[in-house]
């Protein structure tokens, strides 16, 4: 197969960079992956023939790792990230400082696209250090690469997800579902189509320096998503709005915990709506259909029914 020439990914062994890294493997690309652990990333070389994936422990607090990285790449694309701090792993330190320098050596390496991933709800005014931080990293890729492509995902849901992964356990395990913010909207938006995404941002001519917005094609409010989720594993619990503030009480709990399942940081999130603006652009202007939840997410949370067996739900009513 001819190469199309080196394409850096940065976080590319996470939940949306395995996409990723997958599409440029296929296009004929040598693929960088610069993670923090290469071991733990061994598994993204049977994506493409023998030496196009190529392994670089490179994470983005690493200046010289993140120049060795991107030295030679034409495309470079960064994808991370973080939910929960943890140690040195800061949102200050990824999100801006992390965001900044990837774009900064990008630009001095000549790379001629870069695709930054950030998310809806990115706003230095945001009460979330996740937020705003989010926020940052935009400014920073903006200064050091000012014709780079940010996108911004709402929550992004898929076989390895975090989402509805997440509350499918909860609604095996738990007596009741704890319903927070149950009024706040969300726009699920499939990996899949975000990887086609970065992939159509480092491509089209007119994507270059864009921000674009990514939701599925519909906003549906948080007790809307679970009660479909209950339904889909056949685990129908009472489902219990509680007050923000024994929330913020659980979270206190949860983020001492190790997987963090929950934190006050991502509570202050989740109390503001995560859908795409109105006008902004989106998958379609990138000239991607999105994929409805219907036709993902039952295949599996099949895991999470009773025997395996299969159940026929109604369709999720769009929130209003």
């Amino acid at each position: 197969m001819a190469t199309l020439g080196i394409a850096t990914v940065f976080g590319g062994s996470g939940f949306i960079g395995r996409y990723v890294v997958k599409r440029l493997a296929q296009r004929g690309h040598v693929v960088r992956v610069a993670v923090r652990d290469p071991e733990a990333a061994q598994f993204l070389k049977t994506m493409g023939t023998v030496g196009q994936i190529v392994l670089l422990k490179a994470p983005v607090t690493d200046e010289a790792g993140v120049a060795r990285a991107v030295q030679g790449a034409d495309l470079v694309v960064n994808l991370a990230g973080i939910l929960a701090e943890s140690g040195g792993a800061t949102f200050q330190a990824i999100h801006a400082d992390g965001a900044g320098r990837v774009a900064r050596l990008a630009a001095a390496a000549g790379a001629s696209r870069l695709v930054h991933l950030s998310a809806i709800g990115a706003d230095p005014a945001s009460p979330s250090r996740y937020g705003a931080s989010k926020a940052a990293g935009e400014q920073a890729v903006r200064q050091g690469f000012p014709g780079a492509t940010i996108l911004r995902p709402s929550v992004v849901f898929g076989q390895e997800d975090r989402f509805f992964n997440r509350f499918a356990g909860m609604a095996r395990m738990f007596p009741i579902m704890p319903v927070i913010a149950g009024a706040t909207k969300l726009q699920p938006v499939y990996v899949g189509d975000v990887a086609d995404a970065v992939l159509a941002a480092l491509t089209r001519p007119d994507a270059e320096g864009g921000l674009y917005e990514l939701g599925g094609p519909r906003a549906l409010t948080m007790r809307a998503l679970l009660d479909y989720i209950m339904k889909e594993t056949g685990h129908r619990k009472p489902a219990i709005a509680l007050p923000m503030c024994f929330g913020r009480l659980q979270a206190a709990i949860l983020e001492k915990l190790p997987g963090k399942l929950l934190t006050r940081d991502q509570l202050l999130m989740l109390a503001r709506d995560n859908v795409v603006a109105s006008g902004m652009p989106g998958l379609a202007d990138l000239g991607i259909v999105p994929t409805p939840i219907e036709l993902i997410v039952p295949f599996y949370l099949r895991r999470f029914r009773p025997g395996g067996k299969r159940i026929v739900t109604p369709d999720v009513q769009a929130a209003h």
